[in-house]
């Protein structure tokens, strides 16, 4: 028989499961409005406009869009039953989905970079990271990962699908999708662990460094005050960069299994729906200007709505 050339593909999902199903949408609202809270409060607050909140601003962004790139989809095949998905709206997603998660492992770096001057050189602070540094290192961050991710994505798109047209995800993988390719994958594969060790080592050494100048500089302040402050300043950065880096590394140090593909599942479901959904949250509790500028904002808006009636009533 002649190979048939697959356009449309099957995406097996996640679970059956109603009431995950559920908390899959409510982690999903919850990251979209802590995010867009992130968000708003950086726009909106004249305390939060240094470079710390910028890069904390895009990085929301950055969650936002990676989510929304995959969760959208699956909760619509959940509703609806429909689990197909053409050709070109699983390419688009598969290069979304890398796009916003290369960004963020490079936007990880540079704030971990922008904590140390700040710690370093808090006096000379603003004028080390100032507007235009900060512009540079964002554009930076994207670049890289477009760098990265279009080689593989280009030869990806000269991939031929025969008979299988079922992808073991819920949503559109690199992993799942070359292995119902009919076409010789050993060289794309290369390319993309290549491309995931580059970014995962470069952004890593980077992070690793500039906590190692961080503890350096902190312990050489002289007042256990000095010291628990700016501790406190890294303590959000340090947890989410521990729950990113720490699921990636769970999926290459694990030993291979019958499971593997209901393992990286769950693993993609952390780094696309539950963190997106978490970070907000730490950043939000852990950092007490956050915190001030979300409090004055709902003052001010409870303020806003009891004039607002006044005026009505009278």
């Amino acid at each position: 028989m002649r190979n048939r050339t697959v356009t449309t593909f099957i995406l097996l999902g996640l679970t059956d499961d109603i009431q995950l199903q559920i908390l899959l949408l409510l982690s999903y609202m919850l990251s979209l409005s802590g995010n867009l809270t992130i968000i708003t409060l950086t726009l909106i607050d004249p305390r939060l406009k240094t470079p710390m909140y910028i890069f904390l601003k895009k990085f929301s962004f950055l969650e936002i869009s990676l989510t929304t790139a995959c969760i959208p989809r699956f909760l619509y095949s959940i509703s609806s039953g429909d689990k197909s998905i053409t050709y070109i709206a699983c390419v688009s997603q598969l290069s979304f989905i890398d796009l916003f998660a290369v960004t963020e492992f490079f936007l990880l770096a540079i704030m971990s970079f922008d904590r140390y001057v700040a710690i370093w050189k808090p006096l000379h602070y603003m004028t080390i990271m100032n507007s235009r540094v900060c512009k540079n290192f964002i554009f930076f961050c994207w670049v890289a990962a477009l760098i990265i991710i279009l080689p593989p994505i280009s030869l990806g798109l000269c991939l031929e699908f025969c008979e299988s047209d079922i992808v073991d995800h819920f949503c559109c993988d690199a992993a799942p999708l070359l292995k119902i390719s009919c076409s010789d994958t050993w060289l794309l594969e290369q390319m993309l662990i290549v491309g995931a060790v580059l970014t995962f080592i470069i952004t890593f050494v980077c992070v690793v460094l500039s906590y190692v100048y961080i503890i350096k500089t902190i312990l050489r302040f002289p007042s256990a005050k000095q010291k628990k402050k700016a501790f406190s300043t890294c303590s959000s950065h340090m947890i989410v960069v521990s729950i990113t880096y720490g699921s990636c590394i769970f999926i290459y140090i694990k030993p291979s299994s019958k499971n593997d593909a209901a393992v990286n599942k769950g693993i993609s479901l952390i780094i696309i729906s539950i963190s997106p959904m978490l970070n907000p949250f730490i950043y939000a509790l852990r950092n007490k200007q956050v915190k001030q500028a979300f409090d004055y904002s709902v003052k001010k808006i409870a303020f806003l709505s009891k004039v607002q009636k006044t005026k009505n009533t009278t």
